[in-house]
């Protein structure tokens, strides 16, 4: 196992990035401290060679100007809340419109766009670095000032860990995630239609045209929703899913193999849901090492509490305050078939 650290640029205040390097087992993870972002995940293939299977950029002024939100750590509140407000106690709170007249991922200047704390640390079979962020009350318009930290590590059994946790002042809706762009074959390697996908999931939301959902959870069937069963990727996809088991434990949530590189990734999760994400809105970024990534050229997994929680009071708690701290743990497992 190892860890080193090295300079990733410098901020308009002068602040400086930093980038992690992790190794342990047959993975390289890197890290920065800007976004919390995952810039890149090496793995093995079952041919013998190694490929980056993160979609991202090769430098922080990519991640400065990151408008799909590439692997950066997300905060206060994954996905959308609709309507940009939310009441809580009596109290319309007003966010950050960012995306038409919804709030999607904290609003304009959510926790992917922050220089967090960071401190790297061995423990057990791993290699980590924890990241920590201030957020005041009223930031973006939410209630009550917030301490998260986010670990991430990799562990001896080629797994990438990741703990989601937040304090706060009063109450408040909380809920993390990190937005991974995922393509086993290798980032800048074409799209990932040939990916096959297996999610433990028996429903999944409902969603008007604005892809706020209507309070509706819709069980998958045998249709296109359907991937309790292993299948290739066949059409867009930009849906919540329910992740089956019991709520807060940790539990199967994907499966996904490639079926060219043999790679084979696991997700496990304490979160109440999925965003699975095809790439569908990817137009020509420049990425890594002039990759180009266009529609589909990865999919992300985001483990998540249910988009607009806020607003549904039938969906699982989001709300978290002095009394009730935020804890949340996934895990990216990886295989070589």
């Amino acid at each position: 196992m190892k860890i080193s650290k090295k300079a990733f640029g410098v901020l308009s205040d002068g602040k400086k990035a930093k980038l992690y390097v992790l190794k342990a087992g047959d993975l390289r993870l890197c890290l920065s401290d800007f976004g919390a972002a995952w810039t890149s995940l090496v793995v093995p293939s079952r041919k013998g060679g190694k490929a980056d299977v993160l979609l991202g950029f090769s430098s922080l002024e990519g991640y400065l100007n990151n408008k799909h939100y590439m692997c950066a750590t997300i905060g206060r509140f994954a996905n959308r809340i609709g309507g940009g407000a939310f009441t809580l106690k009596g109290k319309e709170y007003r966010l950050d419109k960012n995306d038409g007249e919804n709030t999607l991922h904290g609003g304009r200047r959510g926790f992917d766009k922050l220089l967090w704390k960071s401190e790297s640390f061995e423990k057990n079979d791993g290699v980590f670095v924890r990241f920590e962020l201030d957020s005041p009350g009223g930031d973006g318009g939410f209630p009550g000032s917030l301490k998260a930290s986010v670990t991430y590590g990799l562990t001896k059994s080629n797994e990438v860990v990741a703990v989601y946790e937040a304090k706060a002042a009063a109450p408040t809706p909380v809920s993390l995630t990190n937005h991974a762009y995922f393509n086993l074959v290798g980032e800048g390697n074409g799209d990932i239609l040939s990916h096959e996908v297996l999610l433990h999931s028996s429903s999944y939301l409902e969603i008007d045209d604005r892809y706020i959902p209507t309070g509706h959870l819709l069980p998958v069937h045998d249709g296109p929703f359907d991937f309790r069963q292993r299948k290739r990727i066949f059409q867009a996809y930009d849906h919540s899913f329910t992740v089956d088991g019991d709520l807060g434990k940790l539990r199967p949530c994907a499966e996904v193999y490639e079926p060219e590189s043999g790679r084979a990734m696991k997700v496990f999760t304490t979160q109440p849901a999925v965003q699975f994400y095809t790439g569908n809105m990817l137009d020509g970024v420049r990425g890594k090492a002039g990759s180009l990534y266009a529609a589909h050229s990865g999919f992300c997994l985001e483990t998540q509490h249910f988009p607009d929680s806020p607003n549904k009071k039938d969906f699982p708690p989001c709300i978290f305050g002095p009394e009730k701290d935020y804890h949340e743990k996934s895990v990216f497992s990886f295989d070589i078939s």
